[in-house]
């Protein structure tokens, strides 16, 4: 019994039940709003931004922060579209992608790791560099005529769109992960208590540049699935992502100050939102609201994490 309260009590279960909550009530005020074509919707086109969670939900486990990773995802799915067009096999142009986000996410990594600059400085100094650099080379145009068989996110497999598949089983893979190898833990560790993990032989320096090294990888598969999800991609860096982002790690249960969290509460917050903000077009209510619900969800989230903390005597 006491096991089933601790798994009721979760942050994971609390976002269940608020999901489930928030489609039976929509649902019964605008039944258009559970129709399989909004509930599509809701998964398919924010299965991105949860992929792109689970990377930032690691690095937060850290006690580190990537405030750039919207601009990363806008640059990186511009180099996808310009590479298709330009003729290259499409396959590669699904990896570049990942391996440009391992390239400069491993570079804001060593800053951070080797050469002690707060990740908060170095990510808005990359968030600056990537946004600026971006538009300054493509003036934010269009990319069209992307050819036939590149858009991975328009795929249905047995009739579920590919973006479902990447953001399920990612997200497993990655709880695994975390769980249940050196690495992954090694994570927590660092993030949780950085002298106490030095202490055990966990080396901080290889470990951030790991977890920032693991984050680009899932913002490259972010950039695919937003980059393909559409027949034209815009040279721009998509507004409000990083904070949606960030917002959907904290929301899922990952402790602002690091050392706790799951990536199964970050996908589950991911889609949430998606949710909240498809049912307030549907309920009637201005879309601009989702930025305040954002905001009232994460300081609700880390106002319930410090008080938690302070009952368990780890902060003052």
């Amino acid at each position: 019994m006491r096991r089933v309260l601790r798994l009721l009590a979760s942050q994971e279960a609390v976002l269940l039940l608020t999901l489930i909550t928030l489609f039976v009530v929509v649902g019964s005020i605008n039944p258009r709003y559970i129709a399989e074509r909004n509930l599509y919707s809701i998964f398919l086109g924010n299965a991105y931004i949860a992929v792109a969670a689970i990377g930032m939900t690691m690095v937060i486990i850290s006690g580190n922060i990537d405030i750039s990773v919207g601009s990363l995802i806008g640059v990186l799915a511009t180099i996808s579209g310009t590479m298709a067009v330009s003729g290259v096999p499409i396959i590669l142009c699904w990896l570049a992608p990942v391996v440009f986000g391992v390239l400069i996410s491993s570079i804001t990594g060593f800053l951070v790791a080797y050469l002690r600059i707060p990740s908060i400085v170095v990510t808005l100094g990359m968030l600056s560099i990537l946004k600026g650099g971006l538009i300054a080379v493509t003036g934010g145009a269009w990319i069209n005529d992307l050819p036939d068989g590149y858009a991975l996110a328009q795929l249905k497999p047995f009739g579920v769109p590919m973006p479902i598949y990447f953001m399920v089983v990612l997200t497993i893979v990655a709880a695994l992960w975390m769980r249940h190898t050196a690495t992954g833990r090694s994570i927590y560790a660092v993030g949780g208590n950085a002298e106490a993990a030095r202490l055990s032989g966990i080396s901080k320096r290889r470990t951030i540049m790991t977890v920032f090294a693991v984050h680009g990888a899932f913002v490259g598969i972010a950039a695919v699935l937003f980059a393909t999800q559409l027949s034209v991609i815009q040279s721009t860096v998509p507004p409000n992502l990083e904070l949606t982002i960030i917002t959907a790690s904290v929301v899922g249960g990952v402790s602002i100050l690091g050392g706790t969290g799951t990536v199964i509460g970050s996908t589950l917050a991911a889609v949430l939102l998606a949710a909240i903000g498809s049912s307030l077009i549907f309920i009637n209510v201005s879309p601009y609201w989702l930025r305040a619900v954002q905001g009232m969800m994460i300081l609700l989230t880390v106002l319930a994490d410090l008080y938690r903390r302070r009952r368990q005597g780890l902060v003052k």
